[in-house]
């Protein structure tokens, strides 16, 4: 019990940290949002060419021959286009809090020129990113609950081997597979399975927007149905608001917690914001 206690709040630290880091640069919040606008855009975009297609009538049939070569073909491209934009944004974000912590005063233009720079790299890896993602869905929808299990496993595996590619494509620019690779060894090399520090952050954050949702919605419709609509309505509008927020602060909190993560894989040494026994506490650098 001590132990688990002991993490959460090695955790909550960290989350201090990384708040104080944010606080001083709150630029990094308008990265997530771009990412967050141009990601709903892609979804909506391809839903509809996916319902034009017929692609949510086959995928009802339960039948996996009934999806056939141009549902996957067109799976793979969503797929590349999501994981671009995404990853496109991330090494922006990401790119900036690495300068932050370096001392640096990064901005929106700096940040996306880096990431522009990267951006055939960042392709590159969206492909690779791709192909994973509809190997294993046909793996899941041709194998049933089996399939679905492997499909939660690999992607797990693979989440945690690619943890560190986006600090290497924004800190060293070098190609995807690479970058994939040294991700591997740089994660191995510091604190290997041990997540405990994103999860917490993921943790705070999901119980932080839980509140906000039962408070904030569940109280404003409670309100509307007694009969208090000219407070429930506000209520609820600015909980949603909050509840974005809270998104917003999650996504821009792991930015910088994987470039913290990453400095210190490359160099020992705990970033400027980060207390060095903090950081030594919570990746538990492997000596072997």
């Amino acid at each position: 019990m001590p132990g688990i206690l002991s993490r959460f709040g090695r955790s909550w630290l960290l989350i201090k940290a990384s708040w104080g880091v944010l606080r001083s640069d709150k630029e990094l919040l308008v990265l997530p949002l771009l990412s967050g606008v141009a990601t709903v855009l892609v979804l909506a975009a391809f839903l509809g060419a996916a319902a034009l297609a017929g692609a949510f009538e086959a995928m009802q049939q339960g039948d996996p021959e009934a999806l056939g070569v141009s549902f996957y073909a067109g799976l793979f491209v969503f797929y590349v286009v999501q994981y671009f934009v995404i990853v496109h944004f991330n090494t922006a974000l990401v790119g900036a809090a690495i300068d932050r912590l370096e001392g640096g005063n990064p901005t929106i233009g700096s940040a996306l020129a880096l990431a522009q720079s990267r951006i055939g790299v960042i392709f590159g890896y969206a492909v690779i990113s791709a192909t994973i993602g509809v190997v294993l869905r046909m793996i899941a929808e041709r194998l049933g609950f089996i399939g679905r299990l492997l499909e939660a496993g690999l992607g797990l595996a693979w989440t945690v081997t690619t943890f560190l590619v986006v600090p290497v494509l924004a800190a060293e620019g070098v190609g995807p597979m690479e970058a994939i690779r040294k991700s591997a060894v740089l994660l191995k090399k510091t604190w290997g399975e041990n997540l405990i520090g994103n999860a917490g952050i993921s943790l705070v954050l999901s119980f932080a927007g839980f509140v906000v949702a039962l408070v904030g919605i569940g109280g404003g419709m409670m309100l509307t149905d007694e009969g208090y609509a000219v407070l429930g309505i506000p209520l609820v509008s600015a909980a949603v608001l909050a509840f974005l927020l809270v998104i917003l602060i999650g996504a821009a909190l792991s930015g910088i917690y994987a470039a913290a993560v990453y400095r210190y894989a490359v160099d020992g040494r705990a970033p400027g914001g980060f207390d060095q026994a903090l950081i030594e506490g919570a990746f538990k650098r492997k000596t072997g």
